[in-house]
């Protein structure tokens, strides 16, 4: 088999140990290995790049196992070349199992390039990264909060849900701090409505009949507290998460024309493809890598039905949210695809399709510095106008019509999506 890197090492990673087997060829083939523990603070990974410097590796591989492997990549970044690998990839046939076998396995795969490496960006887009992904957590905390002020608000048989939608609005909010303040007059909560919502101030009334418990005053002192708080983080995170992205403004601007795409969702884009679209070669490997696409399960010559792959995860819930919020544009490219597929494989699938129709899109706005371009929503119309004449005409004939047709003018193909 051939060699690809005399002097390589392999580490099996945990929690509190690292295991680390190093493989020397000499010139003339005779191998040398030598293993060795190490714990996992940061001394001890300090002495782990010494000894493996010592010992003069040039490569080393690791399994992805959770977050562990990430202080030992940036103890040893920039000082070997490292090799972070899907575990699933290189498993081992069943059998004995030892931690000091497993690395002599990931030293020995490296040695004869067999370990496909996984895609890890440099140390400012992994800051970028963990930044908006922080950001997804606290949206998501932040809508938990509010579904538990639905669920406490409901026990208090006060409907302010029921007419305000929203409770983090500036009516349901003053309303709120007034009735925690002690205020339970429902012609004075109901004044304090703003905007739109002082049409509603019959109704108002009506939802502010209830009764507040002491637990339930305390649960809600506590969830507004907390709100504003999560508030104050989400807006610190999108200050340091704009000022870290001020060379990409144009970029985001011009990623943000997309249907679905906002500038959250932008930033999300960036933070997870980067702005270097050369490492995956084709918008297919993106897709592939995020998980946007279906798995391949074939047997017998036949193809089977699969669920969607396992990919990046915080990309792929933004993406697939951009479709949902792509379906809802009426005149768009985008609107018209996620229709047509919800009508024949259900919304969920439709938004995956959409979402992996956006990452296509912006993969090459990325990759070629181009504008955005609608094709239209009469798009998949003009693209077989036979089948779509041909739909309509057989709706017309079941409901009792007979038709026949004369065209007006020559209408021109659409064309294909770049």
């Amino acid at each position: 088999m051939r060699l690809f890197y005399p002097r390589c090492a392999g580490l099996d990673i945990h929690k509190k140990t690292v295991v680390a087997y190093v493989h020397l060829t000499d010139p003339e083939g005779g191998l040398t290995k030598h293993s060795r523990t190490f714990g996992t603070t940061w001394p001890d990974l300090l002495e782990l790049s010494d000894w493996l410097r010592g010992h003069q590796v040039t490569h080393a591989a690791m399994e992805s196992t959770g977050v562990y492997w990430r202080p030992v990549y940036q103890a040893l970044e920039g000082s070997l070349s490292l090799v972070v690998a899907n575990p699933a990839h290189i498993s081992r046939m069943p059998g004995r199992k030892t931690d000091l076998a497993d690395a002599d396995w990931l030293a020995e795969l490296m040695r004869h390039g067999l370990v496909q490496a996984s895609f890890v960006p440099p140390k400012p887009q992994r800051e970028l990264r963990e930044l908006t992904r922080h950001r997804i957590n606290l949206a998501s905390r932040r809508a938990q909060l509010i579904n538990e002020m639905h669920r406490t608000l409901e026990g208090t048989n006060l409907k302010l849900t029921s007419v305000a939608t929203d409770l983090t609005g500036v009516s349901a909010t003053l309303m709120l701090q007034a009735l925690l303040g002690g205020q339970e007059d429902p012609e004075q909560l109901a004044a304090l409505a703003r905007g739109r919502l002082r049409s509603k101030i019959p109704e108002l009334r009506k939802a502010l009949q209830g009764a507040v418990g002491a637990h339930q005053q305390l649960i809600l002192n506590q969830l507004l507290a907390e709100l504003e708080l999560v508030d104050q983080q989400i807006t610190k995170a999108s200050q340091e998460i704009a000022r870290r992205l001020e060379q990409d403004q144009a970029l985001l601007e011009r990623l943000d024309e997309i249907p679905g795409v906002n500038h959250v969702t932008a930033e999300v884009l960036l933070a997870e493809l980067g702005t270097d679209m050369s490492r995956f070669g084709k918008a297919s490997r993106a897709a592939a890598w995020s998980g946007l696409c279906p798995g391949n399960k074939q047997s017998g010559g036949r193809c089977y039905a699969a669920r969607s792959r396992t990919g990046n995860r915080a990309l792929k819930r933004t993406l697939t949210e951009a479709g949902r919020a792509a379906g809802r544009s009426k005149d768009s490219y985008l609107g018209a695809q996620y229709r047509r597929l919800k009508s024949r494989r259900g919304a969920k699938r439709a938004a995956l399709a959409v979402g992996h129709s956006i990452l296509t899109i912006s993969y090459h706005m990325i990759e070629r510095g181009t504008a955005y371009q609608d094709l239209g929503a009469d798009y998949f119309d003009r693209a077989q106008p036979k089948r779509t004449t041909d739909r309509l005409v057989q709706r017309l004939e079941k409901l009792g019509y007979k038709v026949s047709l004369e065209p007006l003018a020559q209408v021109p193909p659409a064309a294909p999506p770049a």
